[in-house]
């Protein structure tokens, strides 16, 4: 019997708020071939243009057996060539502001913080000193949380020059990252494969061997230590050049951190500098760990010889949170409530994200396809309550019963 609109993925089990409850029985991991994919030496990944797929390698026509694939397949691709024409038709009605210059001038006025910042640290009064200390961690998380996202994109500029340019600047010198391996893992394979098992599912953040108390609210903590560590292990898949600057960045950021709190903040001391730099590098830890799980962990998971269309795709396995102040000016809005827009239109900037936010949950839900939201408590106490299921073990594949 073929199924409405709105009937797009049927766990086995219960989906409810874009969640699934019951266990799911696996029925296989894909294609064993494209797990632990890694960027080739020196790969220069291109950043992700609207409406890029996957090529049909990995079954994206397969998905309706007994049924008619290509036909489900043309609908799909109907589909999201209507809500890019929506789309585009604000992008270009829509000013250089709106497009770029207000999320620049976020970042701008992140840097023109940092001054007051590391002078409040001078202060040996409790008020001024934890108001310094907010300062820079709130301008850090800007810089390196949307900063670095919106490089990786080349969502700040319409060059691609001016785009490599501000990638190294947020993603290695501010963030200690490399580029290369940033935008591959992140651009090709997260936003290609979205909750795809072994590809986009989300599984770097998971660490298994720890509990649930302590991965969602002590391990954060250790973000600032591990994101360089990581860093130097993944320098060995690219380009010696590459590997070069990328450590000549990194040297260059923390080393830049530590002299300002020496010189600047007048430390006394090292290690009082370098615990304020770990102090002020985690504030927003928590929620940065968080949000990078509440958004696709606990959502459809496919094989990745049975995925649907990217439409389907998306609206499926993302997940929008609340609007939030702090979060929203230091993370972006593509991270936080607009996260669904961003990953069917991952090239836009925060701003017209959110911008374009209505006409994407009006078409979908129109379409009757999943457009899931949820608040940031309610996802923490349903991490809290299935922290094995969702953390540990092996995710569930979803079953696609047919796409009409």
């Amino acid at each position: 019997m073929p199924l409405e609109d709105g009937d797009l993925a049927r766990p086995r089990g219960r989906q409810v708020n874009g969640e699934v409850s019951g266990t799911p029985r696996l029925r296989g991991m894909g294609d064993p071939s494209l797990r632990g994919t890694t960027a080739p030496a020196g790969s220069r990944t291109e950043v992700m243009a609207e409406g890029w797929e996957p090529g049909p390698a990995l079954g994206d026509g397969n998905v309706t057996p007994g049924g008619a694939p290509q036909q489900a397949g043309q609908h799909e691709e109907a589909l999201m060539t209507e809500l890019s024409e929506l789309v585009q038709k604000v992008v270009k009605s829509s000013s250089w502001w709106e497009r770029h210059g207000v999320d620049i001038s976020i970042l701008a006025c992140s840097f023109l913080l940092l001054p007051a910042g590391f002078l409040c640290l001078r202060s040996a009064q409790a008020i001024p000193f934890l108001a310094g200390v907010l300062t820079l961690g709130v301008v850090h998380h800007t810089l390196t949380v949307k900063g670095s996202h919106l490089a990786s994109h080349n969502a700040l500029t319409e060059s691609k020059s001016w785009g490599k340019v501000w990638a190294i600047f947020f993603i290695e010198l501010c963030s200690a990252f490399t580029v290369e391996q940033a935008t591959y893992n992140h651009v090709k394979i997260h936003h290609g494969y979205t909750n795809v098992i072994g590809l986009g599912d989300s599984s770097t953040w998971k660490l298994p061997f720890l509990n649930r108390y302590v991965y969602m609210f002590i391990a954060p903590l250790a973000v600032p230590i591990l994101t360089p560590l990581v860093a130097l292990d993944l320098l060995r898949n690219v380009e010696w050049k590459a590997a070069l600057r990328t450590l000549c960045c990194m040297f260059l950021g923390f080393y830049c951190h530590y002299w300002l709190l020496l010189h600047v903040s007048d430390f006394q001391s090292p290690w009082s500098a370098l615990l304020c730099m770990l102090l002020t590098r985690s504030l927003l830890a928590h929620p940065y760990i968080h949000v990078n799980i509440f958004q696709h962990i606990g959502l459809p998971m496919f094989a990745a010889d049975r995925k649907p269309k990217r439409i389907h795709l998306m609206s499926l396995g993302v997940l929008n949170l609340p609007r939030n102040a702090l979060l929203d000016w230091s993370f972006g809005h593509s991270l936080i409530s607009c996260h669904v827009e961003h990953h069917l239109f991952p090239s836009l900037s925060d701003n017209m994200c959110l911008k374009i936010k209505p006409i994407v949950s009006q078409y979908l839900k129109q379409k009757k396809l999943p457009y899931n939201e949820d608040t940031y408590s309610s996802r923490l106490r349903l991490f809290l309550q299935r922290y094995e299921e969702l953390m540990v073990h092996a995710p569930p594949i979803t079953e696609l019963v047919g796409i009409q």
